[in-house]
């Protein structure tokens, strides 16, 4: 089949799936207005494919059919940097903004794919489930997403201490014809939207745990399966006064699984605690490269933003002004060379058993804290213009047009053109979508505390307190 076109994408959606928004269920997730401009998004990234082949496709070596290059095996430097160009050309196409576009999920099967051998070591099977899924995923052009981690109702608890041990997703029991499983899992960004759903082995198990540790993927309509979504961020606003929410709110949802069966070929992992806890460490880490590239690209917009911000208000020249956005762009350029670095990491990473070190200390610390400076910058920049923004509607009353045009204009731009740049601003910082892409990147990759400590941990530290080591015993002799 090969890479899919938009049209194709969207029919694909329209299937069985339970998906309540709003305390109703959706029956067709393609006609249901807040999820419109999404929908358009999407289907648009599937054109892409098709416009821009080159850069953004390769032959299946199964069918020799076009494929997505966010499936590509990147075994050699060539063939990582091809991966590297095609995520960020796509990643600049939504800038950034798309936390969980398709590229994501086909990179983290990629991963496994890769990894497949550490995956069936005890069960072989499990090897070949992976491959072959690989391969159907990147042969038919899914749209992925995966579901995260437990509910939050006890953290001081593990999963199977809650009062309630069904609450966390676990095994209910085997079948000849597969798993049964029941309980929740979240957070399942563009569930919706998706063609599959992927549970994948995220945050450790602990001994005793066993009926918790699951991998697997399934149909987004498979029975018993069901999604509960948060609010729309898209209330209908035109794309003047909602830039970005009419267009890249990808939803969160709580998947709950309600006995669903899970057949064996789509099993990957099952009850094995070291596997679960240890196969992300032995995957190149594609998965990580894509986030680093569209964090770099998200990065790159929001300095240009706060540059427009700028330069509409007559704050440019000013000395700390420039100092501020000057800091933006050596972010922007610093995760640059990190991604450059993690590409390198990417094709060594199962050849020569190298971890992929920067692409952690980026998604895990860095891309955090520079997301938060950059936010911070552009709301100090935008001041009182950030609140003070009249709608497209106003623009078009002759009673009140002249006076917005004579008040609301900036050092060069009518005013039309400044309440529309404000507007674009306070959609990424004010607005419920902006809001939620400040606590998604902060907690990107769990709590930032916790993060942090497991660089703490790393066995580098040894080599840096044996730095310290060999001035004290030189000074000792």
């Amino acid at each position: 089949m090969g890479i899919r076109t938009g049209k194709e994408f969207v029919e694909s959606l329209r299937d069985e799936r339970t998906v309540y928004v709003n305390g109703e269920r959706v029956k067709d997730v393609t006609e249901y207005s807040p999820f419109r401009g999404i929908v358009a998004t999407l289907a648009s990234l599937y054109d892409l494919q098709h416009e821009r082949r080159d850069e953004l496709t390769y032959r299946s070596p199964k069918t020799g059919e076009p494929v997505a290059a966010s499936f590509a095996l990147a075994e050699t430097l060539e063939a990582g940097e091809f991966r590297a160009r095609a995520e960020e050309v796509r990643a600049d196409y939504t800038l950034g903004l798309m936390g969980r576009m398709p590229d994501f999920c086909n990179a983290m099967i990629s991963d496994f794919m890769a990894a497949r051998t550490y995956l069936g070591r005890r069960e072989p099977r499990y090897a070949e489930n992976i491959a072959r899924y690989y391969e159907e995923c990147r042969d038919r052009d899914w749209c992925l997403t995966h579901t995260l981690v437990d509910p939050q109702i006890d953290r001081s608890k593990g999963p199977g201490e809650q009062s309630d041990p069904f609450a966390a997703l676990r095994l209910v029991r085997e079948t000849d014809a597969g798993l049964v499983v029941r309980g929740a899992k979240m957070l399942s960004t563009l569930a919706p939207f998706a063609n599959e759903l992927f549970v994948g082995p995220f945050y450790p198990r602990q001994p005793g745990e066993e009926p918790y540790a699951l991998s697997f993927a399934l149909p987004m309509g498979t029975p018993g399966l069901k999604f509960i979504c948060r609010e729309t961020f898209d209330t209908g606003r035109n794309s003047f006064d909602r830039p970005l929410s009419s267009r890249y709110d990808e939803e969160d949802a709580l998947a709950v699984f309600d006995d669903v069966l899970v057949p064996w070929e789509r099993v990957f992992i099952n009850g094995d605690i070291e596997t679960f806890n240890s196969i992300l460490t032995r995957t190149p880490g594609y998965a990580p490269l894509q986030a680093t590239i569209r964090g770099m690209v998200k990065l790159r917009f929001l300095a240009g933003l706060a540059m427009r911000i700028a330069e509409a208000i007559g704050r440019s020249d000013l000395l700390h002004v420039q100092a501020q956005i000057g800091e933006l762009v050596a972010n922007a350029e610093l995760v640059s060379g990190l991604v450059r670095a993690g590409t390198q990491e990417v094709t060594w990473g199962t050849t020569r058993g190298l971890p992929h070190r920067s692409l952690a200390a980026t998604l895990w610390v860095l891309m955090p804290q520079v997301q938060m400076r950059a936010a911070e910058v552009i709301r100090q920049l935008s001041g009182s213009g950030l609140i003070m923004t009249p709608t497209e509607s106003d623009f078009a009353n002759p009673e009140i047009a002249a006076y917005l045009e004579k008040y609301l204009r900036g050092k060069d731009l009518s005013a039309r053109d400044r309440v529309q740049l404000f507007k674009l601003a306070w959609d990424m910082i004010g607005e419920p979508f902006g809001s939620r892409q400040l606590q998604y990147e902060w907690f990107y990759s769990g709590d930032p505390y916790f993060t942090r400590t497991r660089f703490f941990r790393s066995p580098i530290t040894r080599e840096f307190k044996s730095m310290v080591d060999r001035v004290l015993k030189r000074d000792r002799n």
